[in-house]
């Protein structure tokens, strides 16, 4: 810095008095913003509202229909609502739904559901192996660098995203809830997690030391082996062992349907599931227009296995996903789908509609910010993971709203669903998982290209919980 520049910042702080005072709160400024406000009659009962309620409670909007209409013109038939209790899981619940469906229509099950806490174990553990690997292979960079400071900041999650569900699935196969189930730990994952991964950060510390005192890559890596013992033990503590084989028949009304049979996971996905390749097969759809349409963009290191895919997705306007949505519900096929599920949100009657919030109105303002605008400022973005599973089309084939299978219970929203306004869909919707048969040859033929990385701190691309 030259001599003058220093001088010159030294005396910054002290010229604020004479050039900042529209810029710093001056007595003078704090006096303005005080006389803007009236004290009238209205501004007083309006003060004392938002004083004392809920902002959505004095917001709501007593326009809209007190049930909301529940007419689609395609829906995938479905029975039976999951529910992920406290825990971050909705990306795999979501995803076993859409096979569930499927399961359901092959063997004429009224009701059947996958064991979320078989493929959450194993989750778990390939994210440590993936953190603690990910903490030897950037051994050589400084303590203070993006990526290990990442790695440090996100040992551990339990929230996800599609290329998890396929990874997971396609490794360690599937089973029926009753097989393994739910434990207090699995529905209330926060407190385990937490010291899982306490445990995680100070294990890579001791793989960084042990670097620093000249332990070679291979020493190293069967350390980790070491330590991803005790994460399997603290797993099993928690969540149960996974079964290795199990025997199971479909049943109907209680019965039997066939004789029962001895799976191993891998076997029963590909046997009773009808073992589709989740990877080759589906390709995940974005409508982010803070960033180039008609682009592949791959997010580095945002896998859930070490030898797993990164996330992986084709960016494209609405317009053209809502047609592959339409062609996969109009063939009975769910999707998928992910969204911000807190904008608008009417839980009790299972709502997404811009319309149920006149948030404008109370404070007398406009929030008037675009997709574009709310994504780059960090004020929107995917939240969570739903099913995608009906949509309700004009006489022109456009489509008026959508519903999905929430996995909350089926005491939330409308019977275990959300149902939303196409409106709603067009700003808030953001991630659709399509079978690559219902992509037009130009979506598919962009796949070809050469993905732009983009990395993992990206805010954008959080996991979904």
């Amino acid at each position: 810095m030259k001599k003058t520049s220093l001088l010159l910042y030294l005396a910054f702080p002290f010229c604020g008095s004479i050039s900042f005072a529209q810029q710093a709160l001056t007595p003078e400024v704090l006096q303005t913003l005080k006389e803007s406000y009236s004290h009238d009659d209205a501004h007083k009962a309006i003060r004392n509202a938002v004083n004392a309620n809920s902002i959505k409670k004095l917001t709501a909007n007593s326009e809209q229909a007190a049930t909301p209409d529940t007419w689609f013109s395609h829906k995938v038939k479905s029975s039976g609502i999951s529910d992920q209790k406290s825990s971050g899981r909705c990306w795999l619940f979501t995803g076993t739904n859409v096979i569930r469906a499927q399961v359901m229509a092959r063997t004429g099950m009224k009701n059947f559901f996958f064991s979320q806490t078989y493929n959450f174990f194993y989750d778990q553990l390939e994210k440590s192996n993936l953190f603690l690997q990910g903490i030897i292979d950037t051994r050589k960079k400084p303590i203070d660098d993006k990526m290990v400071e990442w790695l440090f900041r996100n040992p551990l999650s339990d929230g996800g995203q599609f290329t998890g569900v396929s990874d997971l699935i396609e490794k360690y196969g599937l089973v029926p809830k009753e097989v393994m189930a739910e434990t207090y730990s699995s529905d209330n994952t926060n407190e385990f997690s937490a010291l899982l991964k306490r445990k995680l950060r100070e294990d890579g510390m001791l793989l960084r030391e042990a670097s620093e005192k000249g332990a070679s890559e291979k020493e190293l890596e069967q350390q980790k082996v070491d330590m991803m013992k005790t994460v399997y033990r603290m797993l099993v503590y928690a969540y149960g062992e996974p079964p290795t084989s199990f025997t199971w028949a479909p049943k109907i009304d209680g019965k039997y349907t066939e004789k029962p049979k001895t799976y191993t996971p891998q076997s029963f996905y590909k046997e009773v599931c009808g073992g589709e390749d989740l990877n080759a097969n589906y390709v995940m759809l974005m409508n982010d227009p803070s960033r180039p349409f008609n682009q592949v963009y791959e997010i580095d290191y945002d896998r859930h296995t070490y030898d797993g895919h990164n996330w992986l997705y084709i960016n494209l306007p609405i317009e053209d996903i809502k047609e592959m949505a339409i062609a996969s519900l109009k063939d009975s096929t769910m999707m998928y789908f992910s969204c911000d599920v807190g904008k608008f949100l009417d839980s009790k009657k299972g709502t997404l509609d811009l319309n149920n919030y006149d948030y404008g109105s109370l404070f007398g303002t406009t929030f008037g910010m675009n997709k574009k605008q709310r994504i780059q400022s960090f004020d929107s973005g995917s939240t969570h993971a739903m099913t995608l599973m009906a949509v309700d089309l004009d006489d022109s084939g456009k489509p008026k709203k959508w519903m999905v299978e929430n996995s909350w219970g089926k005491d939330a929203g409308y019977q275990g669903h959300l149902i939303m306004t196409d409106e709603w869909f067009d700003e808030y919707m953001f991630r659709v998982v399509v079978n690559k048969k219902y992509c037009p040859q130009n979506v598919l033929d962009m796949l070809k290209q050469k993905p732009v990385r983009l990395p993992a701190w990206d805010p954008m691309f959080q996991n979904e919980q």
